[in-house]
């Protein structure tokens, strides 16, 4: 369990919780936007911790568990980037760099949760 795809998805999803978390409080402290930023909040550090509890899982069905609610948790980050775009809350130059990001974790996410059942 220990691939170099998975320290991938680590670093990835613990430095866009980091961006999630700053995106949080600007969306607070300037938008003054407190129940959508929420979702996203809890919805964006899940996912690195889900992958963080699934590196270090006991055995592969754990692993591919802990993977497959992080790819939940990447998709439901990117529909609450997408509301908070669409509402105008989130400005494309904050919205573009953290969706591709969000997007880039799900594509790594799709592609470990692929190899579940070889």
């Amino acid at each position: 369990m220990g691939k170099e795809k998975d320290n991938v998805i680590k670093r990835k999803s613990r430095d866009f919780a980091i961006d999630i978390v700053n995106l949080y409080k600007w969306l607070c402290e300037v938008q003054h936007e407190y129940i959508l930023s929420k979702q996203l909040l809890r919805a964006g550090t899940s996912i690195g911790a889900n992958v963080a509890e699934g590196v270090k899982g006991q055995t592969l069905p754990d692993f591919y568990a802990k993977m497959n609610i992080a790819l939940k948790e990447a998709n439901e980050t990117s529909y609450w980037l997408d509301i908070l775009h669409a509402t105008d809350y989130l400005p494309d130059d904050k919205f573009v760099p953290i969706n591709d990001s969000c997007e880039e974790i799900i594509s790594i996410l799709v592609a470990i949760t692929k190899n579940q059942h070889k």
